[in-house]
């Protein structure tokens, strides 16, 4: 792996760094030893090629660079894995990441086309310490482009949205890689960020009108002051109670490791819930009572925590109805005691809630993914609808306008909220207001455009429809307006922000207009470090890779070139010592083992004890019998006594009368009296 070095910048704007370079000649060499013959330099992105593509005015030429262009587009959406899921042999993310980063210098169509791939790559690679470099790389190539040539431009950009967006990916896999304690060894890097975190402050105010581009501004921001550890910025807190609290909460928290950073228990819950959920555990129940039980710390000055919450526990609501229940009622409860804390302080504005409007926001993005991605019909329709089947949608839609009774929250679902929102949105109210009405009308906006096509969803599309219709006939504030219009120019107008010039390009069929995988990849690996299995490890550490890529030459290297004849021997392992191929059990399976054996414990005892209860009314039952049979047997003695007048027993009585009795054999006379002794 190349030295990452700091990006340099020409007086041309373009960037350039030795990083790419050392990648390029790396790769370069080990594909020449590969083939085994001499060295030749393959063509490259280079300043040279950059300047020339955005300059050069020969018709001819420019038609000649961008298919060349092209076809550098095309290597690299192969080396990023865009159709694997960043997984293969052909996959080196650190070389695509920085080719595609240069290709974005580009102008027109090339710099859209490779922010999208760049966009989706961070969307779903999976998480690797060898990622960081080039994550840093990036980092400070998207932060130049923004503060340096975004902030100048008089407009918004639908490509500057997305470099916000990019930017919010690779804070949150640092963040990610944070949590695990892998940023320890790149403060050099860390330091090279500070002066554009700094632009990007002081910049912020420019999007206060774009929630879409200040939630991920504001997210950029909070995690740079975590794992920078250097504050940018004070806040305040709200508290469990509602009321205002400074920066030392009393809330307790979960520490991953010895001086590591500290995670608060409703992000520890969330993921439980999400590996309950993977492995169907039973335990899923007392894990949603536990997690509903620790709402209140939705409310804490570091939202962070509560970001990634928000986001596993979506990605568990996209599978299971209880966790949907679950996600509803925590953000149910964080809207309810937000506003009543802007409604306390309306006249005092000490209070700084900028933090709150983002969760809304977030939270509406989460909630506009279940409904597209869920994994059955029920659950995208409960997120859009809610539980309750008293109203249709359609009289959901018409119930929408402007009236004089405000109606309370009757759940957070995407038209409950729509409802509660539009209800109260004026000029002068509260900020989480009209940020979630903004949020829910710009998702609803790209919702749409995702669903178009899918024919097994058009009940869901018409719907969704018939909602952005009223909206745009009766909704006249601005801030409102400027949703559905920043939402339609992102997903239908892509413009080139960076030069003096506009060109359209066709939307690719392909384009994603929501991050699909982030959620699974973050709740995948956060469940692997609080949760770790014997045979497992949060992330792959970079001797490991290193230890299997020298395996993999020396392998190669090893490999003679004659011909071999494979021959098929039966070998005898009896001597070697059997190793079970199940892996080892996790937290889950083990608990669930040890419950089942704890229940079968406790069935055995009372197996015994109910065995011992038949036992004792099986001989209560037969002293019964006997006493009847006892009963009985006096009764026939006395009518005996009564019949013959005779006080014998009665074999006695039936041995004297066949032998000494022949007159009744004869049928003469009656019997002669015979004594108690037998004698005659």
């Amino acid at each position: 792996m190349p030295v990452y070095k700091s990006p340099v910048i020409n007086k041309f704007g373009v960037i350039s760094s030795t990083y790419h370079e050392e990648l390029l000649k790396s790769n370069s060499e080990s594909a020449n030893r590969k083939k085994g013959h001499k060295p030749r330099l393959s063509f490259s992105i280079t300043e040279e090629f950059i300047l020339k593509f955005n300059h050069t005015q020969n018709p001819v030429e420019q038609e000649e660079l961008l298919g060349q262009a092209r076809r550098l587009l095309l290597r690299c959406k192969r080396k990023l894995g865009l159709k694997t899921l960043g997984t293969g042999k052909h996959v080196h993310l650190p070389t695509a990441w920085a080719e595609v980063i240069y290709l974005a210098q580009c102008k027109g169509e090339i710099q859209d086309e490779a922010l999208n791939m760049l966009h989706a790559s961070l969307d779903h690679v999976p998480f690797d310490y060898d990622q960081l470099p080039a994550l840093f790389f990036l980092a400070e190539s998207v932060l130049y482009r923004l503060c340096c040539d975004a902030f100048l431009k008089g407009f918004l950009y639908s490509v500057e949205i997305k470099l916000v967006k990019i930017g919010y990916l690779i804070f949150l896999r640092l963040f990610v890689f944070f949590l695990h304690g892998h940023l320890e060894s790149f403060k050099q890097h860390l330091l090279r960020l500070q002066p554009y975190l700094y632009a990007l402050y002081f910049s912020e105010a420019s999007y206060y009108k774009y929630p879409n581009i200040f939630t991920n501004v504001q997210f950029i921001l909070k995690t740079s002051e975590i794992i920078c550890k250097k504050e940018l910025h004070s806040e305040t807190v709200v508290g469990s109670t509602g009321g205002v609290k400074g920066a030392d909460s009393d809330l307790t928290h979960l520490k991953l490791n010895e001086g590591g950073y500290e995670v608060n228990h409703l992000l520890w819950h969330c993921v439980a819930a999400w590996s309950c959920v993977q492995n169907n555990s039973p335990q899923l129940n007392t894990v949603l009572e536990h997690l509903l039980f620790h709402r209140t710390q939705l409310q804490t000055k570091c939202w962070l925590d509560s970001t990634l919450a928000l986001l596993v526990l979506g990605e568990a609501a996209k599978l299971n109805m209880a966790c949907l229940k679950a996600l509803m009622d925590v953000a149910r409860d964080f809207l309810l005691g937000i506003v009543s804390v802007q409604n306390q302080e309306e006249n005092n504005k000490v209070c700084d809630l900028s933090w709150a409007s983002d969760i809304i926001f977030i939270y509406t993005t989460i909630l506009s993914e279940v409904c597209l991605y869920a994994a059955t019909s029920y659950l995208r329709k409960t997120a859009l609808i809610g539980f309750c089947d008293c109203t249709s949608p359609q009289e959901e839609v018409l119930l929408m306008g402007k009236s004089e009774e405000q109606p309370e929250l009757e759940g957070t679902n995407i038209l409950s909220l729509l409802k509660y929102f539009s209800s109260k949105i004026s000029a002068n109210c509260a900020k989480v207001v009209w940020i979630g009405y903004y949020g829910i009308v710009y998702n609803l906006v790209k919702m749409s455009w995702e669903l178009q096509g899918d024919e097994e969803q058009d009940g869901l599309r018409n719907l969704i429809w018939q909602t952005l219709q009223k909206i745009k006939d009766y909704e006249q504030d601005p801030r409102i307006q400027s949703a559905l219009t920043i939402a339609q120019a992102e997903i239908n107008n892509p413009v080139d922000p960076f030069t003096r010039y506009s060109t359209k390009v066709a939307p690719s069929l392909g384009e994603e207009v929501f991050s699909k995988y982030i959620g699974w990849r973050i709740a995948n690996t956060l469940s692997k470090l609080f949760f770790p299995s014997l045979d497992a490890r949060a992330l792959p550490s970079k001797k490991s890779a290193e230890t299997d890529l020298q395996r993999k030459y020396v392998v190669k290297t090893q490999q003679p070139t004659k011909q071999r004849v494979l021959h098929f021997v039966v070998k005898d392992h009896s001597s070697v010592l059997e190793v079970s191929m199940f892996p080892y059990p996790d937290f889950f399976t083990k608990a669930d083992k040890k419950l089942a054996e704890i229940v079968d414990h406790h069935w055995q005892k009372e197996m015994e004890i109910r065995k011992r209860e038949e036992a004792a009314c099986e001989a209560l039952k037969r002293k019964d019998e006997e006493k009847k049979e006892e009963i009985r047997f006096q009764e026939i003695m006395k009518q005996r006594e009564k019949k013959l007048n005779k006080q014998t027993k009665p074999y006695e009585i039936t041995s004297l009368d066949k032998k000494n009795d022949p007159g009744k054999e004869s049928g003469f006379g009656e019997p002669e009296t015979t004594t108690t002794n037998g004698a005659q």
